[in-house]
């Protein structure tokens, strides 16, 4: 069986680090907020090419606290792509916002530059883009659009650790970047984390602050904040995962470039284009007979995913808050496949899948 992930065996290169960095915290005997967390702050701050990282509990609330920060009106409308994983637009919802859907290129399957214009309004104050299947926005445009018309921009990076467009890493080109350490990703920890990435101070204090009961001193409360703290053991354990990402990216580029080459023409894949250095935390095929051929490989003792079996829009949770039809997210919604592409496969296992898929009638 080719499984679509297996986390033991992904994780197992890093054994050994993880251990010693358990044993160090452990006799450290600090475990909230402390050197590791600091320290990892600084070096992911750093990978980033930004100022600033801040550690908070998981991908939703960096995308949340990253929100709040920006300190804007409540029911100010934030335009969103139609065919994000749900955090996205939940972190809109919580924040007090307004989610505003804009259909993605469906070559990219990223947010459309060419579609966002139309959709801002005087209530708009933000653009959330995400950086989908480890695939970097088309970021020229959307900074053009954002300075035309005095808009703030949040990066959903949850997908793209170490994702580029031309040159500069996602995380680095908004007022705000949020990372999600989901253990199935790649810069993943042993548990839930994520963290904010910015290069302004007051963003980054704020974060800061809304993380830990919006309070800078012990028992001093500034502001309604919240509990989302990156914990000291997973801080250590992004540590050693950091020091191997980009050798963990590169493989998965890859095992990407096998796919292409071996895949039949019946299949849409991944673009690939100039200027962008995509890290393939997923790779997906599109399909019009998606359902059957998930059920072909599986008895074929292959496991896929599907990132995502339902467009937003059709959601009961956003039902009277994102309604609008999406026929574009719709459509890849009910056509994409995620093959597996984990840091544990080998090339044969690629080629096995390769040559089932071509089996397929």
């Amino acid at each position: 069986m080719i499984e679509y992930e297996n986390l033991r065996k992904a994780n197992a290169p890093f054994y050994a680090e993880y251990k010693e960095a358990f044993s160090r915290i452990l006799e450290k005997g600090w475990f909230v907020l402390g050197d590791e967390v600091a320290r990892f702050e600084e070096e992911f701050a750093r990978y980033c090419g930004v100022k600033y990282c801040v550690g908070v509990a998981n991908g939703l609330d960096a995308l949340v606290l990253s929100l709040k920060s920006l300190n804007l009106l409540a029911g100010g409308e934030v335009l969103v792509p139609s065919n994000t994983y749900i955090a996205t637009i939940l972190s809109i919802v919580q924040a007090g916002l307004i989610p505003v859907p804009v259909e993605p290129d469906i070559r990219t399957y990223n947010i459309d530059p060419t579609l966002i214009e139309e959709k801002i309004t005087k209530k708009t104050c933000a653009i959330m883009v995400v950086h989908l299947y480890g695939k970097a926005c088309t970021m020229g445009p959307i900074l053009d659009i954002c300075d035309r018309h005095q808009l703030r921009l949040v990066e959903d990076c949850a997908q793209a650790h170490g994702a580029l467009y031309k040159g500069q890493k996602v995380g680095s080109f908004g007022d705000l970047g949020a990372f999600s350490f989901y253990p199935t990703k790649n810069l993943g920890c042993l548990g839930d984390g994520g963290a904010v990435t910015t290069n302004n101070e007051e963003y980054a204090n704020t974060v800061r602050i809304l993380r830990n009961y919006g309070s800078k001193e012990k028992y001093h409360n500034e502001m309604i904040g919240y509990n989302s703290r990156l914990d000291e053991l997973q801080a250590a354990f992004l540590r050693v995962k950091l020091n191997h990402l980009e050798e963990i990216n590169t493989y998965k580029r890859k095992l990407a470039a096998l796919y292409r080459e071996n895949i039949g023409r019946e299949y849409i894949l991944p673009i690939e284009e100039d200027g962008y250095y995509d890290v393939y935390h997923i790779f997906n095929v599109r399909c019009s007979r998606r359902n059957e051929l998930k059920q072909y490989l599986l008895k074929n003792d292959i496991k896929t995913d599907i990132h995502y079996p339902v467009s937003p829009n059709k959601q009961p949770a956003l039902r009277g808050i994102m309604d609008e039809a999406c026929p574009i997210s719709e459509e890849i919604h009910n056509t994409i496949l995620s093959l597996p592409i984990s840091f544990y496969h080998t090339e044969d296992d690629i080629l096995r899948v390769c040559s089932v898929l071509n089996k397929f009638s």
